[in-house]
């Protein structure tokens, strides 16, 4: 089953963040917990972990998109 990456929130008054750039590509396998995006909010640039390890199967969210805060911003199909 499919696993959504979803923008976190990573303080109180965060409703959005801008995708700077993806670490990973569509096709490259990841390893939970490895960072995947960058993301700028409140003037600062977050690093978003993967959830689970498999392939980066998606992407979402382009760079210099805005994006809600739990919003899917990527698609990870898991290591069988």
């Amino acid at each position: 089953m499919a696993v959504e990456v979803k923008l976190p929130q990573w303080g109180m008054g965060m409703e959005d963040g801008v995708i700077v750039q993806w670490l990973k590509a569509e096709g490259d396998a990841v390893a939970e917990g490895e960072g995947l995006v960058e993301v700028e909010a409140a003037k600062a640039i977050e690093v978003v972990e993967s959830p689970a390890a498999g392939t980066l199967a998606e992407i979402l969210a382009q760079p210099d998109e805005v994006v809600k805060v739990r919003a899917t911003i990527a698609i990870i199909e898991p290591a069988s």
